[in-house]
């Protein structure tokens, strides 16, 4: 009986959090339709593995890691997010990795490529000259304005503080300050 209300009670438990998260997530979405925000996206989920295979090449989709299926579906869904909220990124900006490219033309059918998005996993040496470029395409955000940024843990990590997993995002005020992380959709 006792382990029947406990079990019971963690259900319920687990029920008001999801609510409660579900509250903050759309509530963080509203704040993302005003504009004045920078969206960092993780690229969507890929193939297993870690970093890219020993000399891979920028513009050469089969030396690296790509998305997997579930990840193009991850990404569209991505883009389906935003359009149920009437949210129209103005720029769509994206490392080159084929993954970020991949993740972003299919939830919003474009992007531009950002060097300073791309990944510094492997060079250390680049993280700062490409995190202030970064923040400050972040400060250039216009009010009203949504700016996409799709990108890899490492660079979120530098910007936003914080992990994410892969499709997640991280809204950034135009100062730099996280507002946010919202689950990939």
């Amino acid at each position: 009986m006792i382990a029947a209300l406990k079990a019971g009670s963690l259900a319920l438990s687990a029920f008001f959090f999801s609510a409660a998260s579900a509250a903050a997530d759309e509530a963080l979405w509203k704040r993302v339709a005003q504009g004045g925000v920078a969206v960092m996206v993780r690229h969507a989920q890929t193939v297993p593995g870690v970093g890219d295979p020993p000399g891979f090449r920028i513009g050469d989709c089969s030396t690296q890691r790509n998305l997997s299926e579930q990840g193009r579906a991850q990404a569209r869904r991505l883009g389906v997010a935003f359009q149920a909220r009437g949210i129209a990124p103005a720029r769509v900006l994206s490392s080159q990795w084929c993954r970020c490219i991949d993740t972003a033309t299919e939830a919003f059918g474009r992007q531009t490529p950002e060097p300073a998005l791309n990944s510094f996993f492997d060079d250390r040496g680049s993280e700062v000259a490409q995190s202030a470029a970064t923040r400050k395409l972040i400060a250039g955000v216009k009010r009203g304005e949504v700016l996409v940024l799709v990108t890899h843990q490492v660079n979120i990590t530098a910007q936003g503080g914080q992990g994410v997993g892969m499709g997640d995002l991280i809204v950034l005020s135009r100062d730099g300050k996280p507002l946010g992380r919202l689950p990939a959709p």
